[in-house]
């Protein structure tokens, strides 16, 4: 009889800590707030030398987490060449996000040449199945001076089973 009890009790005491979880989760914007973004997402980058020129266009695969963390890998650079790009993003208002990520690089050697810092916004369509947004692109050297500039346009679309 204890034993029901015990297993009763904790049963209910699992389902208010993980039902609390949701809604501390929601009410400081970890959780559903701004989760039209949240899963993965195939884009298109288009980076231009900021005066409407194409430099070259490539695919993304974004992954936007709760909690605002996000990861990233790209075709426009071979992976030996660099790390997956970490990342983290926040709902400014409405289907409107920001975000900014950075990778390190690296040369055929497999030596460090420096980082890439990439910030901009993203727009999420109303059917919450795609996104679009500008960007900036910054290149550092290894001793952290900024070496370049760009800029991207992003078109997104979620990617599911």
């Amino acid at each position: 009889m204890k034993t029901k009890l015990v297993k009763s009790m904790m049963a209910s005491l699992v389902v208010a800590c993980a039902s609390l979880t949701m809604i501390v989760a929601t009410a400081t914007g970890q959780g559903t707030q701004g989760g039209t973004l949240q899963g993965t997402w195939e884009m298109q980058i288009t980076l231009t030398d900021c005066a409407g020129h194409v430099i070259r266009s490539f695919p993304s695969l974004i992954e936007y987490a709760a909690g605002g963390t996000v990861v990233e890998s790209n075709g426009g650079t071979p992976q030996a060449l660099k790390t997956p790009g970490q990342c983290v993003w926040r709902l400014v208002g409405g289907n409107n996000y920001a975000f900014r990520f950075k990778f390190f690089t690296f040369n055929t050697s497999n030596v460090f040449t420096g980082w890439t810092i990439i910030a901009g916004e993203l727009t999420v369509g109303a059917t919450g199945n795609a996104n679009s947004g500008p960007a900036t692109v910054e290149i550092y050297d290894p001793n952290g001076h900024l070496i370049a500039t760009a800029c991207a346009e992003t078109v997104g679309t979620r990617f599911e089973l």
